[in-house]
């Protein structure tokens, strides 16, 4: 069982309702993997990048079901972190919440030096990186519902962009066509020279395709860490998870169906920048600008959202004692884990300020995929009274994950494995510890 606050550190206030939830899920979304993830996933998939799409919708259904239906049970902060500890033992639980907390403290980083990479020249980068790192936080700190509200604000102008874009992709198919690429070409597998090599490389680089695309969905769960914020959770979280996912599949069906249409596979898995290439190939040069900065902006979103994630599941870890007990303080006036995400935040800046992570996060795909599987494998235990969806659902979704992981380029593989091996190293050598010192009876030692 997790271990309950003590005064000081206190319980979050619930302050969000569902519009400000829906809006937090949404920037978790609709950020700058949007705009870029189409490139990677169509290198992998080619013309079936759309199949990708759909199988990581799927599995991103399923996962979502089985969060919501969890959420539902354990409206407390830390997401799949609490859910693992309670219903599958602390091992799973402090996996899935490791993998979060280390994983998307470097996308965070990832998010603030690709904003300011969109937004200013490259000399002013790292400054302004820093400079958004620092602004977030202080919305963060300063109350959940000015995160909600930065994020709504956030999130409707990516959204008119995004809008742009699918006009601009469907003008520029319908002028001329799908685009010049042609369908991936598929070299046959060595040593099956009547193998269908179309099929078997096809059918890989689709599910590869998919597992790309399913990291940029993957905000929803950002709902679910709130959980102990939100007003109602028993109403307010599925239904939020349930609209924010649906507009967001709708938002990336529309848009990977202008960039596939109007610059084919070929051009799109060679783009640099998509959704502006969407914009130039129809001819509408005024909108270029627009989508880079909305690209900027959207970075933006997904970075405030991420603090704000990071933070929760940090103060979760820390109330059971696997991190350190400070990060569970709550901020008497605010009612947020301040400490919490002013250390996310201070960590974040060192990160931005030694390392351009942009191209060195892959492990946080292999992260997010144990993470779900922690939250469907709990799921899995829940019994009929408490399930909203079937159970075959959870099933599907925790497969889903096995099989995207497995489909993940190596380095990202090798990446994972090996913060999971960090982190599981320091639980031991920290457990030993308060052993040794004669650790207080329930506290996290297993």
């Amino acid at each position: 069982m997790s271990t309950p606050p003590s005064p000081a550190h206190g319980r979050l206030a619930r302050r969000l309702g569902l519009r400000d939830a829906i809006a937090i899920g949404l920037a978790a979304m609709i950020g700058a993997g949007v705009f870029a993830v189409w490139a990677p996933a169509a290198q992998a998939a080619g013309s079936w990048l759309l199949a990708g799409l759909a199988i990581a919708a799927l599995v991103a259904v399923a996962n979502a079901g089985s969060t919501a239906q969890l959420a539902v049970r354990h409206p407390e902060a830390g997401g799949a972190y609490r859910y693992g500890r309670e219903r599958l033992g602390p091992w799973p639980g402090f996996l899935a919440g490791w993998g979060f907390v280390i994983g998307k403290t470097a996308s965070c980083a990832a998010m603030a030096i690709t904003a300011a990479a969109y937004l200013v020249p490259p000399a002013w980068q790292k400054p302004v990186a820093v400079a958004a790192v620092v602004v977030l936080v202080g919305v963060n700190v300063l109350g959940v519902t000015r995160t909600a509200r930065v994020a709504s604000v956030i999130v409707s102008a990516v959204l008119a962009v995004l809008v742009v874009v699918v006009a601009a992709g469907v003008a520029a198919t319908a002028g001329g066509g799908w685009g010049a690429g042609d369908a991936a070409v598929v070299v046959a597998p060595r040593g099956v020279p009547d193998a269908p090599a179309a099929a078997i490389a096809g059918a890989y680089g689709v599910l590869q395709a998919a597992a790309l695309i399913f990291f940029a969905f993957a905000g929803y769960a950002r709902i679910a860490t709130l959980g102990e914020e939100v007003r109602e959770p028993t109403r307010t979280i599925p239904r939020a998870i349930g609209v924010a996912f649906a507009i967001v599949l709708v938002v990336y069906a529309a848009v990977g169906t202008a960039a596939l249409g109007s610059l084919g596979p070929a051009a799109l898995a060679s783009s640099t920048a998509p959704l502006v290439d969407v914009a130039g190939v129809a001819g509408w040069l005024w909108a270029e600008p627009v989508v880079r900065v909305a690209a900027g902006v959207a970075a933006l979103g997904s970075l405030l959202a991420l603090i704000a994630g990071v933070g929760r599941t940090s103060l979760a870890m820390a109330r059971d004692g696997e991190l350190p007990r400070p990060l569970a303080t709550v901020h008497p006036r605010f009612g947020v884990p301040h400490v919490a995400e002013i250390t996310v935040g201070a960590a974040v800046v060192v990160l931005v300020l030694v390392a351009d992570l942009r191209g060195a996060i892959g492990f946080s795909s292999f992260g997010v995929l144990l993470y779900y599987l922690v939250a469907n494998a709990s799921a899995l235990t829940q019994p009929a009274g408490e399930r909203l969806v079937p159970r075959w659902l959870s099933w599907f979704g925790a497969i889903g994950c096995v099989v995207l992981v497995v489909t993940l380029p190596l380095p990202s593989i090798v990446g994972g494995v090996a913060v999971f091996v960090v982190g599981a190293v320091i639980r031991l050598i920290a457990s030993a510890v308060r052993r040794r010192r004669g650790a207080r009876p329930g506290s996290a030692t297993q």
